[in-house]
């Protein structure tokens, strides 16, 4: 028996570990792990995304089951999982599993490859949650790209040569563990700790008029003009090859934020380090401010800055944000209020729905100019002229900041000329300190 171990990938069709487990010719079961080590670090006992896992599970397991097979959920830690496992079935040949290419998640894995191994089993690792991983977009010399422009320029020349398909779905007639039903129902939410979440969840379904006008339209939060697909990806419930093959001829401009995405999963992979620490080193000499009241009022999204302001209560009440306002808040913390990204990062990895950590890391070390990106520091955002440019008649503000415009609105944070000015000298001040 082969076992498959669902983890960013919890669906059915279009994922590469599930059909090379069954493809190795021997019955496969199913297991996913609620892995403590991560549940631990959640603060809030409604976080949503427990319960979009939770409810996509129970349908895994709804149709797995209308097949004679089921899928076994565990509660804990995965590697203590993993051995009770190896204790309980002498029959186990092995464990397949899509690849991750989080810190925690390499030194996880690279646990649980050493368990198996010390019994004689194998642990197949596979691609799936990205188009092209590791080593197969990098450099001439072998070394990883660092700006994304080259590194594009030959992710579409190499799908150009050698498209990734979507891999078939898989049904009842593949070759599951069909004596496996009820070993481990899911857990209830309460079990772990966790209540129900009332958000609602978008669809998983692309919607090709908004792909058409993605490159028009993108940019504007008073018109749905994104995909919204982002925690769909994020938890594997779209696969990535389906959603790349469906929008290649709708839009160009749709398929580089994809390429966005396996950049910087790329970029956390051969840089780690790079989820703690800026990725151009001198960006952390840096002087923050610590201005715990600022940070707050952000937060909250009363800065007196409208785009700001909306985007975070849209971010709090929602648990998603526009692409474009991401950009314009996360400019606003590390530049006009200079408070470190990793303080704005962690908020963003407590209230995204989509949190990614790649693509988090690397948007908030894009913003204060610290990552990979050849924009120079001096990139400051005017959140009054984005507001203008991109919400000219104030539908987005309006709806999510319902006292803009009287006296209840609170006066502006900090003056942007000042902010900037400061942010200039003090970004400057920084750098020179290591010339």
């Amino acid at each position: 028996m082969t076992l498959f171990w669902f983890r960013r990938d919890l669906r059915l069709e279009d994922n590469h570990g599930l059909l090379r487990a069954l493809e190795l010719g021997e019955p496969v079961q199913p297991i996913f792990i609620f892995d403590q080590n991560i549940l631990n670090r959640l603060s809030s006992p409604k976080d949503a995304r427990v319960s979009f896992i939770h409810g996509r599970l129970l349908l895994l397991q709804q149709q797995l089951q209308e097949w004679g097979a089921d899928l076994w959920v565990f509660y804990g830690n995965p590697l203590e999982i993993h051995r009770d496992l190896l204790n309980r079935f002498s029959d186990l040949s092995g464990l397949v599993a899509n690849r991750d290419y989080e810190p925690y998640g390499l030194e996880r894995d690279r646990e649980i490859y050493e368990c198996y191994l010390e019994r004689g089993l194998t642990y197949t690792g596979v691609k799936d949650q990205v188009v092209f991983d590791r080593n197969e977009v990098v450099k001439d010399d072998g070394t990883p790209y660092t700006v994304f422009t080259p590194y594009s320029r030959k992710w579409r020349l190499r799908w150009e040569q050698h498209p990734e398909l979507p891999a078939r779905r898989v049904g009842p007639q593949d070759l599951w563990n069909r004596s496996s039903r009820n070993q481990n129902p899911v857990p209830s939410l309460e079990s772990m700790g966790f209540e129900a979440s009332d958000l609602p969840f978008p669809a998983s379904t692309l919607q090709p008029d908004i792909i058409k006008k993605y490159h028009e339209d993108r940019n504007r939060p008073d018109l749905p003009s994104t995909s919204r697909l982002g925690l769909h990806l994020r938890f594997g419930t779209l696969g990535i090859r389906t959603l790349l093959h469906a929008a290649h001829p709708l839009s160009h401009t749709f398929v580089t934020e994809l390429i966005w995405r396996d950049f910087y999963q790329s970029i956390l992979y051969h840089f780690p380090q790079s989820a703690h620490q800026a990725i151009k080193p001198a960006y952390d000499r840096i002087e923050w401010e610590r201005n715990e009241e600022h940070f707050a009022r952000w937060c909250t999204g009363t800065t007196g800055y409208p785009l700001v302001d909306a985007g975070m209560r849209e971010l709090n009440e929602t648990g998603f944000m526009h692409n474009r306002v991401r950009m314009v808040v996360a400019s606003f913390l590390t530049k006009h209020l200079l408070l470190d990204w990793r303080w704005g990062e962690r908020y963003f990895a407590e209230k995204l729905l989509d949190f990614d950590l790649a693509a988090n890391v690397g948007g908030w070390q894009w913003a204060s100019g610290s990552g990979c990106d050849a924009a120079p520091y001096f990139r400051i955002f005017n959140p009054s002229a984005q507001l203008a440019k991109f919400d000219p008649q104030y539908v987005y503000v309006k709806q999510w900041v319902s006292e803009w415009g009287t006296p209840k609105y609170p006066t502006p944070v900090v003056d942007h000329a000042w902010a900037r000015e400061r942010a200039l000298a003090r970004y400057k001040a920084g750098l020179n300190s290591v010339l």
